[in-house]
């Protein structure tokens, strides 16, 4: 059966923001007094939401609701500051432009909107689903039965591409295909996934033009 519906995470898959994840942690660690922590760390925190972000980047007890708000004030301020679609992935959406396309996203809604709509990705997506409409996140299916449904496609002729298990077990939960992209900031937790694309390079070669 082909595919053809396409549903994409963000971070680690369309865009890489690790850069501006670590500035607005160390802003926030600075202010708390403590010593700044390196980008790969950052990349370790990333991928099941904000709260799990921040309570992996502050000891426990300095993690609290205020300081949470804190970080979403200064991450907000600086969330497109260094943050950049991975390279391939323009191309590979201009190829792929008469499919039906959504963001899913475990990251706050206006903030996914926000780096969709700078960094010049919004003309190829319907839609931008992300964690403010009362829908579990991510690996619960709820998100991606609200893409198909948004969309008007079927699970069977439709994929997710993510970088992290949260993705794989979503899709899998939801019943749509799997594409794992190796090139972000997760890991697959030793899952299978109906696609693996180690690079962006591999996406256009695995999903050509008109499949």
């Amino acid at each position: 059966m082909s595919i053809n519906a396409f549903l994409f995470d963000l971070d680690g898959t369309l865009v890489d923001s690790i850069p501006d994840l670590t500035k607005a942690v160390n802003l926030l660690r600075d202010e708390l007094g403590l010593v700044d922590v390196s980008s790969d760390q950052v990349r370790t925190y990333v991928g099941d939401g904000v709260g799990l972000l921040l309570q992996r980047a502050l000891p426990e007890d300095l993690f609290s609701a205020n300081q949470r708000t804190r970080f979403m004030e200064i991450y907000t301020e600086h969330l497109t500051d260094e943050t950049i679609v991975y390279p391939g992935i323009f191309e590979f959406l201009q190829m792929h432009r008469d499919k039906p396309m959504a963001v899913v996203t475990n990251k706050p809604q206006n903030l996914a909107d926000m780096i969709v709509d700078r960094l010049g990705l919004a003309p190829f997506f319907s839609d931008v689903i992300g964690a403010e409409l009362a829908l579990q996140r991510k690996p619960h299916p709820d998100m991606v039965h609200h893409a198909l449904k948004r969309l008007g496609c079927v699970p069977e002729q439709t994929v997710l591409f993510g970088d992290h298990h949260v993705d794989l077990r979503a899709a899998h939960a939801a019943r749509v295909k799997s594409c794992f992209c190796g090139w972000g900031l997760g890991h697959d937790d030793g899952l299978q996934a109906d696609f693996e694309a180690m690079t962006t390079v591999d996406l256009p070669i695995i999903f050509p033009e008109g499949r």
